[in-house]
């Protein structure tokens, strides 16, 4: 038994460095290889959807944080997450409960000789009571506890941050669901235009038709147009009506009726989106937080494996009382004692190194998702700033284009009711106009939702330490 407890420890120690975990190596965009003109401003990302300006839309967004399912539901599992954290630690504390029992047995004795000595009787009531409390207490003496306490404060800090960026995702899912929305107000309000504007072309054509001036064709293609924009307005109606029912639903108040969330047909200008430099980046994106805290977890876990080769000490203490009462004759006692036990692993050496195997595997993998989720967030926020200059631009490009579009289809219309140009040239004006407005329409509403996007990839939400176990009131 000598011999084998020194070559335990020696394989134990020549494996530890299945444990140990290589540097992550994180390679980043060429854009980010190099600082980045301007700081991260923290104000204008923690409570990023007070930057739009929008009463209605802070308003949302903080109903949902307070009262959304999702909100709640995350709040729980951060909850649960710091009571098993929590929980992990308490192996190391004394164990023990203390257990009583008490026993009534009532004899008759049937047949046979009848024994009348006392303390020795065949018959009667006897009693029985008895307490102990008996105590395990494992004697760290390896260092076990600071593997377990690293996992748990890793396990701990990796649901926090999962819970800040269930918030920050539920509060983008709002922002874009409230931008389509209004998108879709616009459409339906210039759908609704468009039928008033036919309308009055189906005027124009049938005081022309009746006079001899245009021919019957004309009336028939604007009543064909008429329908179809009457048919398009009923559609954006419904797709409004479903656009807002999902947002009652983001923020928690599914139940309610639709008009209770009136949506503005118009949209203004998106904010101005902070830059931001590769420091900043890992500091806010909560993703990167959780994988960076799963890693730390992971390697408490491999260190904890690698001490399952030490052997095991525990502290045995315990007291006890009883009581026996039989026929003429009772007694009391109690006692105390104190032990130590210890275990060595010898035959389920073999099953430990597979577990260590095992966990060391599990700890490359968190590696490997911290360098993912790096790559991810840079990629992520280089995309949304490059998309959202491009929208920009698209949105003054488009904006120009709809001016000149309206004013030459108010001339066209003006000119055939005068005589002066045929329905055609009128109703290409239109459609031109029409084209350039819609694209105008949703090319506002996708910058708007591209700033959001950004916002979140950038780590807009709440830094670490303010983030608690319950969503903040609305």
């Amino acid at each position: 038994m000598r011999t084998v407890y020194p070559a335990a420890v020696l394989a134990c120690l020549a494996l530890s460095g299945c444990a140990n975990l290589r540097d992550p190596d994180v390679k980043l965009p060429t854009v980010y290889e190099a600082p980045q003109p301007g700081g991260l401003s923290v104000l204008a990302l923690d409570r990023w959807w007070t930057n739009f300006e929008d009463p209605q839309l802070t308003g949302l967004i903080e109903q949902a944080l307070s009262a959304s399912p999702d909100a709640l539901a995350a709040a729980a599992r951060l909850k649960e997450a710091r009571a098993l954290a929590g929980s992990a630690m308490t192996r190391f504390l004394p164990q023990g409960d203390l257990a009583g029992s008490t026993r009534e047995t009532h004899t008759d004795q049937l047949s046979g000789a009848v024994v009348n000595i006392p303390g020795f009787s065949n018959s009667g009531t006897s009693n029985s009571a008895a307490v102990n409390f008996n105590v395990s207490w494992e004697l760290d003496l390896f260092g076990r506890i600071f593997a377990v306490g690293r996992a748990a404060r890793g396990d701990k800090a990796a649901a926090r941050f999962a819970y800040e960026g269930a918030r920050a995702s539920l509060a983008a899912n709002v922002a874009d669901a409230y931008f389509q929305a209004r998108g879709l107000a616009i459409q339906l309000e210039d759908a609704r235009e468009t039928v008033r504007i036919q309308s009055g072309l189906q005027e124009i054509a049938a005081k022309k038709i009746s006079r001899g001036l245009a021919a019957a064709s004309d009336g028939d293609r604007v009543a064909a147009d008429l329908a179809q924009a009457r048919s398009q307005a009923t559609s954006l109606e419904a797709e409004l009506q479903a656009a807002r029912r999902v947002l009652l639903v983001l923020i928690g108040r599914g139940a309610q009726p639709i008009e209770s969330l009136p949506i503005v047909a118009a949209v203004g200008a998106a904010p101005a989106v902070p830059t931001t430099v590769p420091s900043d980046l890992l500091a806010r994106r909560p993703d990167v937080r959780e994988a960076q805290a799963r890693v730390a977890s992971a390697a408490g876990r491999s260190d904890l494996a690698m001490l399952a080769f030490f052997p095991t000490f525990t502290l045995l203490p315990g007291r006890g009382w009883s009581r026996s009462e039989q026929p003429n004759f009772g007694s009391t006692s109690q006692n105390w004692s104190i032990g130590v036990s210890g275990t060595q692993p010898i035959l389920s050496i073999p099953r430990l190194l597979m577990d260590l195997k095992a966990q060391g595997a599990r700890a490359e993998q968190a590696v490997i998702a911290y360098e993912k989720s790096v790559q991810t967030a840079f990629g992520e926020a280089e995309n949304a700033l490059l998309r959202l200059d491009s929208d920009r631009r698209r949105t003054d490009l488009l904006l120009e284009g709809e001016s000149r579009g309206r004013r030459a289809f108010d001339a066209a219309r003006r000119r055939y009711a005068m005589g002066l140009d045929d329905l055609q040239s009128t109703l290409l004006a239109e459609q031109a106009w029409r084209a350039t407005r819609t694209q105008l329409t949703s090319e506002q509403v996708q910058t708007l939702r591209r700033a959001v996007q950004a916002y979140k990839a950038l780590g807009g939400g709440w830094p670490a330490q303010t983030v608690s176990d319950r969503p903040r009131p609305g």
